[in-house]
């Protein structure tokens, strides 16, 4: 580490303490050479997961956006937080698993549709409702029809 103050590239660390969210730990240095004091910062350089919208535009993975909408389908059915939780888990899992640490909104809400679908038949027309943007009660009840044709067969 370069000593702001001389230049000299010899230290020694006096203190190291982590952050209270742990994301950053604090060190504080001595230059072995002026022995003046200094403190540097040290974080994990990570590279964000991207969503890519209908749009082309680019945005970083919200969590708590996901979830929100999950939740906002799910309301008032009996659907617990784990099984939410579990099915946010597995969009980052797949993120995650992406080269390119990247995935399009559409594989993510189709991935999320096909798991309320199999959990919970009105939570999944309330999600599928926002996501495919229904414009009319027509695209409404074809999307209900669809559901109770897979019921049947």
């Amino acid at each position: 580490m370069n000593c702001p103050f001389c230049g000299f590239l010899q230290d020694r660390v006096i203190d190291s303490r982590e952050s209270k969210e742990g994301d950053v730990i604090r060190r504080r240095r001595q230059c072995l050479s002026c022995e003046r004091r200094f403190t540097t910062y040290e974080r994990i350089d990570e590279i964000p997961y991207m969503v890519v919208k209908k749009d082309g535009r680019r945005e970083k993975f919200d969590r708590q956006k996901v979830l929100t909408g999950l939740l906002k389908a799910c309301e008032k059915r009996p659907i617990g937080m784990g099984k939410l939780a579990e099915m946010v888990d597995e969009v980052e899992g797949r993120l995650a698993e992406c080269a390119e640490r990247e995935m399009a909104t559409t594989d993510i809400g189709e991935m999320l549709m096909e798991r309320l679908g199999a959990l919970d038949k009105i939570a999944y027309v309330r999600f599928a409702s926002v996501y495919r943007d229904f414009q009319d009660v027509e695209a409404f009840l074809s999307e209900i029809k669809d559901l109770i044709l897979q019921k049947r067969s």
